[in-house]
């Protein structure tokens, strides 16, 4: 493969340059995702205040995110293609942060509804034109493990949430209500919606340090004043695209979305499990989810970007997928035996297993879309994968949880049997479309390899 050097692109970014990326955007998806799990540890006093059910705090903590989170990745990610992606991605951080906030004002199921749409809404703006900075930013080689890290965002945020969430809740769990002028009383779960949402600001304006990179392997027209403008792909040369290639993105973007329903799922009920099943105070079974997370989760999703470049340095031209298969093999039997425990010791113990497991794949997943996809369509089709993957996943995994507690099983103490449930048809299903997926996944890896050579050589002085 050639280096910039020899097709007269700009080189990739210096090591310091490009880490300090990844560290500003791994802070970014920290609170990210500290502002999306919250909800999870406040569960109890939610359904106490608001008089609703478990399927409906599924529906806050899954549909209520996912639905503008997946409609506006969309135009924000065509946007991404051509415009600022740091400023594109300050702005969403400051959206989500105030939103966060807002929930703390919720009085009803729908202010809260409408308030967690609002957060998702500011968190859509966030991966797709980070998928993209990242590409630019670090060479081929190095692309899985670099978005690996990014990817721990996801867990550092999730344990965060869990852990520092946990003392927040045991902080203001018997302090009193507070009454705001305007807004009127004020309970204590709605007090720690303002805790952690208002802080992201400061994430904000750090975004703003960062340096946009140069974009590789696109065309740029001449403006009057001396600046480029990228020529943006129409939607329909995007669309038909992923269509001729549709067996490679159907088999990653359904496989990961089942993923996505047991992961999204069982993070919301996770502390809600441990209390009910093993009777554990809420923000103790916080505190255990959280340090699992930040151990195994983050272990697990750094080991699967070492593992997939591992694969790929051997001759696997297929690492990301194959890696994924491998790690979601694993899953299916700790993520379907853990609930099923006889202690809380032994629950954590499978518990820690399918964290590792189910993280594994996460930075692989990015990797592998970037690597099939010609780069002016990058944020674009990043943003079609996060709108399958998070509508179906986020969209329905807690509330499908919620719904067999409520539905199926009828009692809201079988919460473990709708998590057993909600593994068992996600996870198997998952494996095998990714090991179907592998043939043509390489035939479009190919194809891609082939563009980005005959481009390379277009390059190259005669």
């Amino acid at each position: 493969m050639q280096n910039p050097a020899q097709t007269g692109e700009a080189p990739y970014a210096s090591p310091a340059r490009a880490w300090y990326l990844i560290g500003v955007l791994v802070l970014a998806y920290t609170f990210s995702f500290i502002d999306r799990q919250i909800l999870g540890l406040l569960v109890t006093p939610i359904k106490r205040d608001l008089g609703i059910s478990d399927f409906e705090v599924g529906l806050l903590g899954g549909l209520a995110f996912a639905l503008f989170y997946t409609f506006m990745g969309l135009p924000i990610g065509r946007l991404a293609d051509r415009a600022n992606r740091r400023n594109i991605i300050a702005v969403g951080i400051v959206v989500w942060s105030v939103m966060t906030a807002a929930c703390g004002l919720a009085k009803n199921f729908w202010t809260l509804f409408l308030a967690r749409m609002g957060v998702g809404v500011g968190e859509a703006a966030l991966s797709p034109p980070a998928y993209s900075l990242i590409a630019d930013t670090f060479p081929p080689d190095k692309l899985a493990r670099a978005l690996s890290v990014y990817s721990m965002g996801i867990f550092i945020g999730s344990a965060l949430a869990y852990i520092v969430g946990a003392g927040v809740v045991q902080a203001v769990d018997n302090a009193p209500p507070v009454t705001i002028p305007v807004f009127g009383e004020i309970h204590a779960w709605q007090l720690t919606f303002f805790i952690v949402g208002l802080p992201g600001i400061l994430v904000a304006l750090l975004m703003l340090t960062v340096r946009e990179p140069a974009r590789r392997g696109v065309k740029a027209t001449k403006r009057a004043d001396g600046t480029e403008e990228i020529e943006s792909l129409p939607l329909r040369e995007v669309l038909a695209f992923v269509r001729k290639n549709i067996k490679t993105y159907g088999a990653h973007f359904v496989s990961f979305a089942l993923l996505a329903v047991f992961g999204y799922g069982t993070a919301l009920w996770i502390p809600e499990f441990i209390r009910r099943s093993y009777g554990w105070e809420i923000y103790d079974a916080g505190y255990a989810y959280g340090i699992l997370i930040l151990v195994f989760g983050i272990g697990g999703v750094f080991f699967g970007g070492w593992f997939c470049d591992w694969m790929r340095n051997r001759g696997r031209t297929d690492a990301n997928m194959r890696g994924t298969m491998m790690a979601a093999v694993a899953l299916a039997p700790c993520a379907i035996l853990f609930p099923l425990a006889g202690s809380v010791e032994i629950a954590l113990v499978v518990l820690a297993g399918a964290v590792f497991f189910g993280a594994m794949p996460t930075g692989a997943a990015a990797a592998a879309l970037q690597a099939v996809t010609p780069n002016q369509m990058r944020a674009q089709v990043s943003a079609l994968y996060l709108f399958t993957v998070n509508l179906i996943g986020m969209g329905v995994g807690p509330g499908l949880v919620g719904f067999f507690t409520d539905f199926v099983f009828l009692d809201t103490e079988k919460l473990y049997l709708s998590l057993v449930a909600t593994a068992a048809i996600t996870i198997p299903p998952a494996a095998i479309l990714l090991a179907w997926g592998l043939k043509h996944y390489r035939k479009s890896l190919e194809e891609n390899e082939a563009r980005i050579a005959a481009a390379a050589g277009a390059a190259v002085p005669a």
